[in-house]
């Protein structure tokens, strides 16, 4: 009886926590919403949107009509960060999605996905595409405004295997916001632009 009581507890736990992950999902069109406010306003309507299921994971919420896909923020991580990019971006993203469900770290990440652009089996883009992230450590989306409070832009420019001196980008920003490239001459070569934030 007591060994039963035990696993009805834990059967409960369970389910409880599930339940609980549940109810932190914003619905479809709150995560489309929010999603779409880290692309530029002119390519919002069209943009295709990915977010999140009960389980926690990634799925299609809008197909889109123009070249934009943006990322909801995902309800289980603190803070608010949501991102858009150019659609030849989507197999790069897509991969690190997968090594990351998988449990690979950013650096295991990293060496595969450089491994693959190499040999060709990771199509990365072949003119530079744009990463537009809305993110903040207190950010949050306040449905009845249909605003992102606490947050702040940044972009990111691909332009895989770029280097400072095929660019004549800086390694490190030169003032306070201006382009600098990072993870020069590998397959995440890419232009930081960080504005400082508005606060």
């Amino acid at each position: 009886m007591r060994l039963s009581l035990m696993a009805l507890g834990l059967t409960f736990t369970i389910l409880s926590a599930c339940s609980s992950n549940a109810q932190n999902v914003p619905n479809k069109e709150e995560q489309i919403q929010a999603a779409v406010m880290a692309a530029p306003e002119d390519q919002r309507a069209g943009a295709t949107v990915l977010g999140y299921d009960e389980k926690g994971d990634v799925v299609m919420l809008r197909e889109g009509t123009n070249n934009m896909v943006c990322l909801a923020d995902d309800p289980n991580q603190p803070g608010f960060n949501a991102a858009c990019y150019h659609k030849d971006l989507e197999a790069f993203m897509a991969r690190g999605r997968t090594l990351k469900a998988e449990g690979k770290s950013s650096q295991e990440i990293f060496e595969i996905r450089e491994k693959e652009a190499k040999n060709g089996s990771l199509q990365m883009p072949e003119a530079p595409s744009t990463l537009h992230i809305l993110s903040g450590k207190d950010g949050k989306f306040n449905a009845e405004s249909g605003t992102v409070e606490n947050a702040n832009y940044r972009y990111v420019v691909y332009i895989p295997f770029a280097t400072a001196e095929s660019t004549g980008l800086p390694l490190s920003p030169i003032v306070p916001g201006g382009p600098w490239i990072m993870d020069p001459g590998t397959h995440r070569a890419h232009i930081m632009i960080t504005p400082p934030s508005k606060e």
